[in-house]
């Protein structure tokens, strides 16, 4: 299975419309120091429920009232610093707003959303994510395997160390997804996507720009592990359920999420086309 490369805006560095939506670019983010960070991810979400809420009410959470028991108080401002990289913890951009909505009606999908709202945001994961996925179920994936395919993506960019740190982060979160499995030597399994998470995929590929027959081919619904008519039947499962509408005849296919999607949002996806 080839998987393509996002086929989204996101290569547009400083685009507007998709930065206040909380989609961005660039080559780096929170991995190079942090992995998907779930354990955490999830336990602020008990500990503040999944009514979005302004990014100063989880600095106080995390940093403050230290929700997350960290033992120091560096520890607390670098957790809600990464936190921040990876998911947005903004209760005004898109991607933060529907990871939540999405969680709240489904939190057994936890990792799989949480791996595409990282996908959305950690350009390193974005870039990365291809080799992971395209590796046959019980393929052996290594530190080194990773660290050689860093050095493909960015060339003499970064020192040894910090490309170690990245190849193993990278691996604990394909790991914490259920794209991985194992400890030092990891081996490739088949994740175990839900409609949930199918619908998600859909909606970042949507605010992306994505159109179409394309909505299937992005990094995000990639991630669902799982061949395009596999995929299509959970979008189809979703929107019975109500988690999104999905309407298909043939090669031409709708979807919407009125119920997720404000409407300056809307036209800030609009603009794109």
């Amino acid at each position: 299975m080839t998987v393509a490369q996002p086929m989204d805006p996101r290569t547009r560095v400083g685009n507007p419309a998709i930065d206040s939506m909380g989609i961005r670019d660039r080559l780096g983010g929170a991995h190079a120091a942090r992995t998907l960070m779930f354990r955490e991810l999830d336990a602020l979400v008990r500990y503040c429920g999944t009514t979005p809420q302004p990014r100063d009410a989880y600095r106080l959470a995390i940093v403050d009232a230290n929700c997350l028991a960290k033992r120091s108080a560096k520890s607390r401002s670098l957790t809600f610093r990464y936190l921040v990289d990876l998911y947005g913890l903004e209760d005004t951009q898109l991607v933060f707003v529907s990871l939540m909505h999405f969680w709240q009606r489904d939190p057994e999908s936890g990792p799989i959303l949480a791996l595409c709202a990282a996908l959305a945001r950690d350009g390193w994961l974005a870039r990365l994510a291809d080799y992971i996925l395209n590796l046959k179920v019980g393929t052996s994936v290594s530190r080194s395997t990773v660290e050689d395919q860093i050095e493909r993506v960015a060339p003499e960019r970064l020192s040894d160390a910090t490309r170690k740190s990245l190849a193993q982060n990278i691996n604990s979160t394909f790991t914490q997804s259920g794209h991985l499995k194992g400890r030092s030597t990891k081996h490739r399994i088949r994740a175990k996507p839900t409609p949930t998470n199918a619908a998600f995929a859909l909606l970042i590929s949507y605010a992306s720009g994505a159109r179409g027959p394309a909505l299937f081919e992005t990094v995000y619904t990639k991630s669902l592990d799982c061949s395009r008519e596999e995929a299509m039947a959970m979008a189809e499962a979703a929107s019975r359920r109500g988690l999104m509408r999905f309407n298909r005849v043939g090669d031409v296919m709708e979807v919407a999420f009125p119920d997720i999607i404000s409407r300056a949002d809307l036209e800030r996806i609009r603009e794109q086309n």
